[in-house]
């Protein structure tokens, strides 16, 4: 689950981290409110607008703005909220901007990077800096990848005192700001692991002109699994920042990711699932979904899966490849023809059984009177909706 930069700062407050603060609004209406509330609170007459949606670069598609009055703090804000704001991180389409942040302006002297997320290869939590902050991590690790260091956190120890002090020293700070990093750095370990986090950010953190090393921006994101744990932090989920078929998928209990390609997918069994979209684009196509109905499917998941996904306008042909163990496919079956029969399906659906019952679902279908492509094995479905998918 992510949380917009305002959660985030909070969190991070919240564990002794100093941050860039502010007031985050809703309403264009109270913004002239927000910027006497920051202007007074931190005595100043510059602030950062920003917009508040769950992607990074921002800054570049116009989402944060530096203003040097109340009055252009305001023509700034009444920009930004209600937006499209398109980055390298949102859909081509872009997120509407709900929230803005009013924040202090901070004299910035250096920049830095900050995370800490989980290594699955080393099966261990990595700490890591850099001294480009600001920049994409990315484009960072694909150019200039020694600028990036990292220490591995043996599980149990934590980060321990001889860790953070390397760090430290890979970002040059010295002094009182070595001391301020080196407490801010134990202090976001301990955030993230009794959060549950999969990871977490700090970009940049920045050392101001007056010598303070501050996080400027944040973002956490946290382990789906655990949040029951954290019932506070699952409040902060914002629906409106997250794809809609996947939040309605959630609701029926059914695992959707949505895709760019143009096969929809159905399929039981999350193992499977993955398969499928991998021999999919080994025959030359492309998924555009990910779509787990589970072991207990029945003729409502299959309705239900078929609207979640024909709500994407790219999806051309669809393939339902089911293994019967736990479900039975005649069961399977059954929920194939009463929905193509309710949803009046205008895409060609090809589909594969096989297990439990696979002949005698076979037969349903055959004598169903709609419309379906049947397909023998793993292999014939994917050449056959491929096939179908490019009409």
């Amino acid at each position: 689950m992510k949380i917009h930069e305002y959660q985030a700062k909070e969190l991070l407050k919240d564990y002794g981290i100093p941050i860039q603060d502010g007031v985050t609004i809703e309403d264009a209406v109270q913004a002239e409110a927000a910027i006497e509330q920051v202007a007074k609170a931190f005595n100043t007459e510059q602030f950062v607008i920003k917009a508040q949606i769950h992607a990074g670069g921002r800054g570049k598609g116009g989402g944060v703005k530096f203003t040097t009055s109340r009055e252009s703090a305001l023509e700034s804000i009444q920009n930004i909220m209600g937006m499209t704001l398109i980055t390298h991180q949102t859909a081509a389409e872009g997120q509407l901007v709900r929230k803005v942040m009013v924040a202090e302006a901070l004299d910035i002297k250096q920049e830095f990077y900050a995370a800490i997320t989980l290594d699955r290869s080393s099966g261990m939590d990595v700490f890591m800096v850099s001294t480009e902050g600001g920049m994409e991590i990315e484009e960072v690790a694909k150019t200039h990848p020694e600028k990036i260091v990292k220490e591995a956190i043996v599980p149990g120890f934590g980060l321990r005192g001889f860790q953070a002090r390397n760090l430290v020293l890979a970002l040059g700070l010295e002094g009182k700001a070595a001391k301020q990093a080196m407490q801010i750095f134990q202090k976001l370990y301990t955030l993230y692991r009794e959060l549950d986090g999969s990871i977490v950010e700090i970009n940049p953190l920045i050392l101001t002109e007056a010598g303070d090393v501050v996080a400027l921006d944040a973002k956490i994101n946290f382990d789906d699994n655990a949040l029951y744990l954290h019932k506070d932090i699952a409040e902060m989920r914002d629906f409106d920042e997250e794809d809609a078929a996947e939040v309605e998928a959630e609701e029926f209990n059914l695992n959707y990711i949505k895709l760019d390609g143009s096969v929809g997918c159905m399929v039981n069994g999350a193992g499977l699932a993955m398969a499928t979209m991998d021999i999919i684009n080994q025959v030359g196509g492309s998924p555009a979904n990910f779509l787990d109905v589970g072991g207990g499917a029945n003729v409502e998941t299959v309705k239900n899966g078929f609207r979640i996904i024909l709500s994407d306008p790219n999806v051309k042909a669809i393939l339902i490849n089911i293994f019967g163990g736990i479900v039975r496919c005649d069961r399977i079956a059954n929920g194939i023809i009463e929905a193509v029969k309710e949803l009046d399906l205008n895409v060609p659906v090809v589909v594969r059984l096989a297990g439990t019952n696979a002949e005698v679902a076979k037969e349903l279908l055959a004598n169903s009177g709609v419309s379906l492509i049947s397909a023998d094995s793993f292999e014939d479905a994917a050449n056959k909706v491929v096939e179908a998918a490019r009409g």
